[in-house]
């Protein structure tokens, strides 16, 4: 495997995911507003950021808190973390939900950063921008030295944020969205359900 190295999923759990998908497929695609030019053009900037800090040489934690940048400027925070805590966020109350946003946020960047760090020597490349039904998928390829190419596709909406950002994105066919969401509802059941304790390993984790 390549990048999807980085979820450290079993078929099992791809198998769940996918069906999970179907099951909430209406709550993860937002009503879409934005062109595919626009869609296209902030997928480009999102990787020419990434493929520059890929190239910096700086550490990995300069590296990672880079990557918390980007991830707060080109995407959807908001919804991923709501997405990602799921029915749970119904109990959760308004501090809850605040700290389990920005402790999501660094895990994110913390996980994710550390695989786009194997990307030193190769580079992302976008290719294509289409809508499908609610969404435009904007396609990138992965170039990893030593490897094959292999697909990185961004969705893209404004329509909760009033400007262009991304709210998933599949890696080798694996939805990063629903990813997370059975990674936080696993952190929760270790943890009796109880979400501040969910919150403080969530900012460890990554």
């Amino acid at each position: 495997m390549t990048i999807s190295t980085l979820t450290k999923l079993s078929r099992r759990k791809v198998t769940l995911g996918l069906a999970s998908f179907i099951a909430f497929a209406p709550i993860a695609q937002p009503a879409m507003a934005v062109s595919e030019g626009k869609a296209k053009a902030l997928v480009k900037n999102l990787v020419g950021t990434i493929n520059k800090v890929i190239a910096s040489g700086k550490s990995e934690s300069a590296m990672i808190r880079e990557f918390e940048k980007i991830f707060i400027k080109y995407s959807d925070v908001k919804h991923l973390a709501s997405y990602a805590l799921g029915v749970d966020g119904r109990r959760a109350s308004a501090a809850q939900k605040r700290s389990f946003q920005k402790a999501f946020q660094g895990y994110i960047a913390r996980k994710y950063g550390r695989q786009f760090r194997k990307f030193i020597g190769g580079k992302l490349e976008v290719k294509s921008a289409k809508t499908v039904k609610s969404r435009v998928e904007v396609k990138t390829m992965a170039h990893l030295k030593g490897q094959a190419p292999f697909d990185v596709t961004f969705f893209v909406s404004d329509k909760r944020s009033g400007k262009p950002v991304f709210y998933n994105m599949y890696i080798e066919g694996i939805n990063m969205l629903l990813t997370e969401r059975t990674e936080i509802g696993a952190m929760l059941d270790r943890r009796g359900g109880n979400i501040s304790k969910m919150i403080k390993d969530l900012k460890r984790a990554g």
